[in-house]
């Protein structure tokens, strides 16, 4: 779909998604009847809420169904202010795409006839909906011509475009384990290019689509150590969360970054990398760092405080063990659960008193006690109780128990 500020338009209101506020690309209704794009409605619900995040009605059904009246009316809009933005990136020179002509355009792609021109219209037709995504990502050979593509050619304004339409139909593809096979057994050149677009791309939204390719072969421990082995990707990726870049982008960065950082050698070498330092910046960003991000720098963190260089470089930064204490009650219960994990890690399974003192110093002590009467999960409640059996033996510390003990404490939602 086209975005106001590349056409410099007024968005019909009814046309953005309330969550994302982008122009819905799939839109999809809740039982309440609020329409929002899919994606945003199905991160929400895949988040654990169960309400309708624009009336925060409780939910009857999660299921949703796509609203085709809507969808039609924004490709309509969407159609006319394309005709007024002749020079945009992704768009086509004549008209919109149909499934019949998706077999044409493929035979025009291998003849080696105008690629660029041609991809631009397959993005187009992607965008317009998932089913079109679908049909895509299954129409015979592909999947397969894409992967070609990214080994034969280096021009990174058209390497942008292959990983662009790659993304759009990653979701669809399916067999993961097939496309990994694909991708990896070009001697790596595959590999090279999609670090190429991560590096030299021009475009947010093609470097997060190369992420999200990298993200989804990496399935086992050699596929995993083969990418983490590419000169200077880790490097890449650490410098990519810093809270400079697109949220969009450090969103990626860390998920991939999580799926790749399962061996000792990768986390040792994030450790080196200075990767505990940044993800410090990300918690103590204030508004910028969504919840989703805050989350993921939590899991990343726990990851690699689980090594003993990684706990002294945590412990050493005593910002960052207050950061991670003030997340815990205040983002999501998914947050509270890797702050915990974390100060559990350090205070109590490995005692460190650095890390003991600044969470006394910081509250932290009436934090544990408000999440001891939340309703957490058993294993949170556990680590709670852990961490208050260090500080009983403080004659300080138990007076501060004793007197929270005698006290109700109102718990604040997320």
């Amino acid at each position: 779909m086209v975005r106001d500020v590349d056409l410099y338009v007024t968005v019909p209101s009814f046309f953005r998604c309330p969550i994302s506020l982008d122009v819905m690309k799939s839109p999809v209704s809740l039982c309440t009847g609020v329409t929002y794009d899919r994606t945003s409605i199905q991160r929400w619900l895949d988040s654990g809420n169960n309400t309708c995040p624009a009336t925060m009605q409780v939910l009857n059904s999660k299921e949703f169904v796509p609203n085709r009246t809507l969808q039609r009316l924004i490709k309509i809009w969407a159609d006319s202010v394309q005709t007024q933005n002749d020079n945009r990136v992704d768009s086509p020179s004549s008209s919109v795409v149909t499934w019949e002509d998706v077999e044409v355009l493929v035979k025009e792609m291998r003849a080696q006839k105008d690629k660029i021109e041609l991809l631009s219209k397959f993005i187009c037709f992607a965008k317009e909906s998932e089913e079109n995504c679908d049909f895509l990502a299954k129409f015979d050979g592909f999947v397969e011509m894409l992967v070609g593509f990214l080994v034969g050619d280096k021009d990174i304004n058209f390497l942008e475009r292959v990983v662009k339409i790659f993304a759009l139909i990653l979701d669809k593809v399916g067999d993961y384990k097939a496309l990994r096979m694909l991708i990896l057994k070009q001697n790596n050149d595959c590999l090279s290019a999609l670090i190429v677009v991560l590096k030299q791309g021009r475009r947010a939204s093609s470097r997060v689509g190369a992420l999200k390719i990298i993200e989804a072969i990496t399935l086992d421990a050699e596929s995993k150590q083969l990418v983490s082995q590419k000169e200077g990707f880790l490097l890449e990726l650490v410098r990519l969360i810093s809270l400079e870049n697109d949220p969009s982008l450090i969103e990626a960065s860390l998920s991939c970054l999580i799926v790749i950082s399962m061996s000792k050698r990768v986390k040792t070498a994030l450790i080196n990398l200075k990767v505990i330092a940044e993800l410090r910046k990300l918690l103590t960003g204030g508004q910028k760092a969504s919840v989703s991000i805050i989350e993921k720098a939590l899991k990343l963190l726990e990851m690699v405080t689980s090594l003993r260089e990684g706990r002294a470089e945590f412990c050493n930064d005593t910002a960052c063990v207050e950061a991670v204490m003030n997340k815990v009650l205040k983002v999501s219960s998914v947050a509270t659960e890797h702050a915990v994990m974390i100060l559990w890690s350090v205070c109590y399974l490995f005692r460190d008193g650095d890390a003991q003192d600044a969470l006394v110093k910081n509250n932290g002590l009436t934090k544990i006690l408000l999440l001891m009467q939340s309703n957490c999960s058993p294993g949170v409640r556990q680590m709670s109780g852990d961490l208050l059996k260090i500080f009983r033996v403080n004659s300080k510390s138990s007076s501060c128990l004793s007197s929270y003990d005698t006290k109700t404490t109102h718990i604040m939602p997320y």
